[in-house]
């Protein structure tokens, strides 16, 4: 399973309507599950964050100062990393960011820009790619 955690809300209706369409294109090929969590200090939000990963699991928090990789690496970690764990967590931070507690269990540090990007926005961003993903792996074609 893919499990993506959120740090915040989303409130807005056209975002919503986007998660939801690449949440159902991936169920296609994995099951996905999105928790969000409530925005609050950095710790608090640390202590709800580690109650949704296994020891199992292999995490990938999404900070600025993590790797970059190409659309077609990112898929080849994903397929070799359920090789070996059954859920692949990545972890979206609030707006002060994510916790060393947090960044300290994780397995890779991704980073997708040197930008910062609105983590509501963000959280289509990386559910695209996760999609293209899952295309890239079974050799089908999706839009370059």
């Amino acid at each position: 399973m893919i499990k993506i955690i959120c740090v915040g809300k989303i409130k807005e209706k056209y975002l919503k309507e986007g998660i939801e369409d690449y949440s159902k294109r991936i169920n296609k090929y994995h099951k996905i599950e999105l928790i969000e969590l409530n925005d609050s200090n950095m710790e608090e939000e640390a202590k709800e964050i580690i109650k949704y990963i296994n020891t199992k699991d292999y995490v990938i928090t999404l900070e600025i100062g993590g790797n970059m990789v190409s659309s077609e690496e990112l898929s080849q970690m994903i397929d070799k990393t359920f090789i070996t764990h059954p859920n692949i967590v990545f972890i979206i931070g609030g707006s002060d960011g994510i916790s060393n507690s947090i960044k300290n269990i994780s397995n890779y540090k991704l980073s997708f820009s040197k930008l910062t990007f609105p983590h509501q926005l963000f959280r289509i961003i990386l559910l695209e790619q996760i999609y293209r993903s899952f295309k890239i792996m079974n050799n089908e074609t999706y839009h370059k």
